[in-house]
């Protein structure tokens, strides 16, 4: 079995090392390396490449957003992780514009952050779904048009209007008669033609343009 290989960043050492206790009890996971604040994180992400990096978002000298950009321009295949103990709207986007792949808050069970790992690794998108509730409303206030948008295919406003209420991409593929793999090509599609990273990136351009409405949302 591969396992997932996965760094923690996070400068308190009980939740640190607790999480990293909980991540190799998973047959799945490999804890390859902790780091207790932003700098030693950047070089050992260098160092080791993980999978995914979970990072704590309030770190001393590096917070954890720069520590993710970081990350991100010297191992563009990690996966980026942030937690937090704040629903921040600005930590949120931040941490999407940097090209974190999910945000969480440090009190949900440890098996969402668990689990939340391999949707990572799988290609999903996993934030908190109260705290990017409050972005994209915040985003999508005012703008409640109807227009198709010219830069994605019928099919591909279904794929990502399903996304956008938290299909997974089997449960899109099921909804629509079509296979996952061409799921999995829409999204990608979906993603260059908007020039974003993120199912959350995505729908939050979508909702900006009009094309998707609060009503399109859980």
């Amino acid at each position: 079995m591969v396992k997932i290989r996965v760094m923690v960043a996070d400068d308190h050492p009980t939740f640190r090392e607790g999480l990293c206790r909980f991540l190799e009890e998973q047959s799945d996971i490999d804890v390859i390396g902790q780091a207790g604040d932003g700098e030693e994180a950047v070089h050992l992400a260098e160092e080791l490449v993980p999978d995914v990096a979970i990072i704590d978002v309030a770190m001393p000298g590096i917070d954890g957003i720069e520590t993710a950009r970081q990350i991100k321009d010297t191992c563009p295949d990690t996966n980026i992780l942030i937690v937090s103990a704040f629903d921040y709207e600005a930590y949120v986007l931040a941490s999407m514009r940097v090209g974190a792949a999910g945000y969480m808050l440090k009190n949900v069970p440890v098996s969402e952050l668990i689990n939340a790992v391999r949707l990572l690794c799988s290609g999903e998108a996993v934030f908190d779904l109260k705290s990017v509730s409050q972005v994209l409303r915040h985003l999508g206030n005012g703008e409640q048009g109807k227009k198709t948008p010219a830069e994605l295919h019928r099919r591909e406003l279904e794929v990502l209007k399903l996304a956008s209420k938290g299909d997974s991409n089997r449960e899109v593929a099921d909804e629509l008669g079509i296979s996952e793999r061409t799921v999995q090509s829409h999204m990608v599609n979906i993603y260059r033609k908007l020039s974003v990273g993120s199912r959350t990136e995505a729908v939050l351009r979508a909702l900006r343009e009009g094309w998707l409405t609060l009503n399109d949302l859980p």
